[in-house]
């Protein structure tokens, strides 16, 4: 593998992914909350790049546009990903707008096709993670029934409501007595794991 090859300065954009992820996990981590001076900046830099990557790479200023709705529809593909989770209180709005961040620079660097794949194994891989530590929690904190029963009320209200408006009522009122997870830290190991699991494949 050309260790090189990862760090070479053309591919400054995707290590400055990786240190806004790492930044956004630590804050998350300490806080309990991304902020929105990280996120924010994260999502609309990426449109910017995609645009101005693009239209430099290519011909005309349409190789820009096709990089800025590569951008743009992976933002709201992160969106989607996370939006029922979100929902049902499982994350803050702050770990939503990190994906988000991460799929505008994904399509931007990657493209829409190439991109796509990446955010989905990236969350994947993020979820599988944030099931570990989650029960790494619960074991050391010794609540399994505690936690048992939330998840049966979670199931019950999205069975039993009329509307996600009031899935996510319930959601805020139980939110209080249950162990939050900073979820921005299986967020940053998933999607980093997942690019360097992808480059290892490519440069080996």
């Amino acid at each position: 593998m050309d260790l090189a090859t990862i760090f070479a300065p053309e591919n400054w954009p995707i290590g400055l992914v990786c240190v806004v992820l790492i930044t956004a996990a630590v804050i998350d981590f300490w806080k309990l909350k991304v902020p929105n001076w990280l996120t924010f900046p994260m999502i609309l830099t990426g449109w910017v790049y995609g645009f101005i990557a693009f239209w430099v790479s290519g011909e005309s200023v349409w190789d820009g546009l096709s990089g800025l709705w590569a951008a743009l529809v992976l933002t709201f593909f992160g969106l989607a990903l996370l939006l029922p989770v979100y929902a049902i209180g499982g994350m803050g709005a702050g770990d939503v707008k990190m994906q988000m961040g991460f799929g505008s620079w994904v399509g931007a660097i990657y493209g829409l096709s190439e991109g796509f794949w990446i955010v989905l194994y990236g969350f994947f891989l993020a979820a599988l993670v944030g099931g570990v530590i989650a029960f790494v929690m619960m074991w050391v904190r010794g609540d399994f029934r505690r936690n048992r029963q939330n998840v049966k009320e979670i199931v019950g209200d999205w069975v039993k409501s009329a509307s996600v408006e009031e899935v996510a009522a319930k959601a805020a009122q139980r939110k209080p007595r249950m162990h939050l997870l900073p979820y921005g830290v299986p967020l940053c190991i998933g999607f980093i794991g997942y690019l360097v699991i992808r480059n290892w494949q490519i440069l080996a």
